[in-house]
């Protein structure tokens, strides 16, 4: 079975972001995150539905 936690590596391997820009999206309270102690954790499932979520409405501005 397929852990659903991912750390801070896997979320910019799948996003292609580098990890300044993650831990700016998590300081800011842009992306889903939990912080571990000194490390930041995220739910796949939860990430996965933020990104559809920010697609979505990228898309709705630019048809306007």
């Amino acid at each position: 079975m397929r852990s659903t936690v991912m750390n801070a590596d896997e979320v910019c391997r799948w996003l292609r972001i580098p990890k300044s820009t993650l831990y700016k999206l998590c300081s800011e309270g842009e992306i889903p995150c939990t912080k571990i102690g000194k490390h930041w954790r995220f739910d796949r499932q939860v990430v996965e539905q933020w990104f559809k979520d920010r697609m979505s409405k990228q898309v709705n501005r630019e048809s306007l």
